[in-house]
């Protein structure tokens, strides 16, 4: 079901932009977890696109939610799924509240007609995955899917190095936001070099429309934090190997090892990283707003 909102704006060849609700639920604390929805949907608005936030609303898939549906699912007090694209199907037929991942978010938004999203950090291949398989739905989600997604790079508690090669054997696309290497999400750099970069939101979109007239993936644009603003990189390290630690101490494993690494971090950093993980995503919901823009212009 799309909001009126969005319905009118793909209806007029507005710009769009999905984004997903699992940051919110599970990927940030109350009440930085609303501030920041007001915060992405007014940056998304400031660029002159609409913001499409997703969830599943009482088994009913959700493209566009108002303030209040936004509070109600990022109520701590509520236990609500985390709905990647295989537990759509279930939440809809059971009548669930959810808050889509990025994979669920892409899929959803696809079949809605939205071109891009803005995320936080992509998910990718977990640490120790040559004895796990432990990997992202994300990945393959974006090698399926046309969909434009605008990401703080991958994750820095992933393996960065074998989630880029992943995507490489996948077939989707990296490009630098103004730069030539990967972003580490907290860290403006991961230590990764990328062949491919784009100067503007413009940019962008064009190498996105010549992209999606000779490939059915999607593309991932990687735009760094601001180098101002990221964690510091010794307690970054400091963090990740508390975090890792920690995952490894309680047996965690699946979807339930993000927002565990994530908590930790928070802990470890003395709450600076939630700080970054906020600034980094609303700044990401402003250039895709921009390159939704500059699509639809076209």
């Amino acid at each position: 079901m799309l909001s009126d909102e969005v319905r009118d704006a793909l209806r007029d060849a507005r710009g769009v932009v999905a984004l997903e609700s699992t940051i919110l639920v599970h990927g940030l604390p109350a009440p930085t977890n609303m501030e920041v929805a007001r915060a992405c949907e007014e940056a998304v608005r400031a660029a002159g696109a609409v913001p499409a936030t997703v969830a599943v609303i009482d088994g009913k898939i959700r493209v566009g939610l108002s303030i209040e549906e936004i509070e109600s699912l990022a109520d701590p007090s509520r236990d609500v799924a985390k709905l990647s694209t295989r537990d759509l199907g279930y939440a809809v037929a059971q009548h669930l509240d959810g808050a889509t991942t990025v994979a669920g978010t892409i899929a959803v938004a696809h079949r809605a007609g939205i071109e891009v999203m803005a995320t936080g950090g992509l998910g990718g291949v977990h640490r120790g995955a040559s004895d796990s398989f432990d990997e992202s739905a994300d990945l393959t989600a974006l090698s399926r899917t046309p969909l434009l997604v605008v990401a703080s790079g991958a994750k820095s508690i992933l393996d960065v190095g074998a989630t880029l090669e992943r995507l490489d054997t996948l077939g989707v696309p990296v490009w630098g936001y103004r730069t030539t290497q990967f972003p580490g999400f907290y860290l403006s750099d991961s230590g990764f070099a990328l062949d491919w970069s784009v100067a503007s939101a413009r940019e962008a979109a064009d190498a996105f429309r010549a992209h999606r007239a000779t490939s059915p993936t999607g593309v991932l644009v990687a735009q760094p934090v601001d180098v101002r603003l990221q964690l510091d990189p010794a307690l970054h390290d400091a963090a990740l190997a508390s975090a890792l630690a920690v995952v490894a101490a309680r047996g965690v494993s699946g979807k339930e090892v993000t927002p565990v690494l994530l908590e930790e971090f928070a802990r470890a950093s003395a709450g600076v990283s939630v700080q970054v993980n906020r600034d980094l995503v609303v700044a990401n919901a402003r250039l895709a707003g921009e390159i939704a823009v500059a699509g639809s212009a076209s």
